[in-house]
């Protein structure tokens, strides 16, 4: 090396050291190659989950953390765009800082993954910080779900009651009315908070959101998590588990947490981009393994606590592409929730908004918190429902003639107002009471019609 360039590297490290405070370079390791998304360091030491900060030539620092490792080699996942960097890096541990903002001075704000605010209102005012990845619980200490929850939907208030701390999947395809849904229930459910975790959603879709579908009064109870589909995977994967530890803080306050989660299959596929960036082979339709061990061990955050009254709610959309419900996702979540509710094509085409398939829905707490009477109504309802949808292609064509049958001809006779108790206003509430009011008298009314002849 001339006396010429090395007076230039000099110069250059100079720069760096002073431009990067508190942070000793030539303790540090380097950045040897990048392959798509991911970055390997050599000659740093740091465990998995660790957190690291790559040096760039102008100063700037990237933050990016340890997803895995082979032989002397660190694999680095940034959490954001990569955008300056250059050969041989330098590549600094920065120690387990995975923790993140909690207080009551979240409520009303609308925050990033990483915990910084969003909607230009100032620093956030919270002085308390909660680890990341929560703290596993032993579920035996965990006090059972025995308390029905008013989410304001008549149809799920009345058909598929949902206990306070029960776990839910909402899933929808495109265009189905799944934010209309969400934002319903972020309003009217009655819950002391509500957390909203939007994991991958495109960045109109999060403005609208909070503008329009959760609105000023929605905002108020309410703290906003977005981390929309242009952020890296494994920021959108730190937005799913900041929502969870918001709700953890408020339920541990004593609180009767809502948690709206949208969407999981958008942070399932965030995990599957980092296992596929270190490695890992493919296993079901292009999802690794990693990803199964992912959801549960965040969905499994949600649900009562050991001790107190708090409780966390929580709902977790899950997109069906081209309508299937059994595709890898759809179907591992189904396996670890606690009830799906399914929204229906062919309902939504009809008009009836929310598009619930009452069918294919269902609620496994139901049994627990609901007296019989109400549990024999909403059977009712599922038979008379499912005897039209079985027979639909029969009655469209006119090949089924009254008289023949009297399940299907009551059916056919209910359909008008089954449908009626189906649809309802995204502004008309409907608590809990008034929705099993309105179930009796439709299976009222049906009975004295079947009885008179009507």
């Amino acid at each position: 090396m001339t006396a010429r360039s090395s007076a230039w590297a000099a110069a250059l490290q100079s720069r760096r050291e002073a431009a990067v405070p508190g942070i000793t370079l030539w303790a540090s390791g380097r950045l040897r190659r990048v392959v798509g998304l991911t970055l390997e360091a050599v000659g740093v030491e740091a465990a998995l989950g660790d957190r690291c900060w790559v040096i760039l030539d102008d100063g700037r620092r990237l933050e990016a953390e340890v997803v895995g490792f082979a032989d002397d080699s660190l694999y680095l996942m940034p959490v954001e765009e990569v955008r300056g960097l250059s050969p041989r890096a330098r590549v600094v541990a920065a120690g387990k800082t995975l923790d993140a903002p909690v207080g009551w001075g979240l409520l009303g704000r609308v925050i990033d993954g990483a915990g910084q605010p969003l909607d230009s209102q100032g620093p956030l005012q919270v002085n308390a910080r909660a680890p990341l990845m929560g703290q596993l619980m032993n579920p035996l200490n965990r006090r059972p779900i025995d308390e029905p929850l008013d989410v304001g939907v008549r149809s799920i208030n009345a058909l598929l009651t949902v206990g306070r701390g029960q776990r839910l999947g909402l899933f929808a395809g495109s265009g189905v009315g799944k934010s209309t849904l969400l934002g319903m229930m972020t309003r009217y459910t009655n819950a002391d908070v509500v957390v909203v975790g939007l994991i991958g959603e495109r960045g109109r879709e999060v403005s609208d959101f909070i503008t329009n579908t959760l609105g000023a009064e929605g905002l108020r109870r309410a703290v906003v998590v977005a981390t929309p589909a242009d952020q890296a995977p494994l920021m959108r994967m730190r937005g799913a588990w900041l929502a969870t530890t918001i709700a953890e803080y408020f339920r541990d306050q004593g609180l009767k947490v809502l948690l709206l989660m949208d969407s999981l299959t958008r942070f399932a596929q965030a995990r599957r981009e980092i296992a596929l960036a270190v490695g890992e082979p493919p296993a079901t339709k292009g999802y690794p393994p990693s990803v199964f061990t992912s959801l549960p061990a965040l969905v499994e955050r949600a649900g009562t606590s050991t001790s107190g009254a708090g409780s966390i709610t929580a709902f977790y959309t899950v997109l069906v592409e081209g309508d299937d419900t059994n595709d890898p996702i759809a179907d591992a979540a189904r396996a670890i929730l606690d009830g799906h509710i399914v929204l229906s094509r062919s309902l939504a085409e009809e008009g009836v908004y929310p598009a619930i398939d009452v069918e294919a829905s269902v609620s496994r707490v139901m049994t627990d918190i609901t007296p019989e009477e109400h549990q024999s109504r909403a059977r009712r309802f599922r038979q008379v429902f499912a005897a039209y949808r079985q027979n639909e292609d029969l009655i469209a064509v006119g090949a089924y003639r009254k008289g023949n049958d009297p399940r299907i001809d009551e059916a056919v006779a209910m359909r008008p107002a089954m449908l009626d108790f189906l649809r309802q206003g995204s502004t008309q509430p409907m608590n809990l009471e008034r929705s099993l009011g309105a179930l009796g008298t439709l299976l009222e009314n049906s009975g004295a019609a079947e009885k008179t002849g009507m």
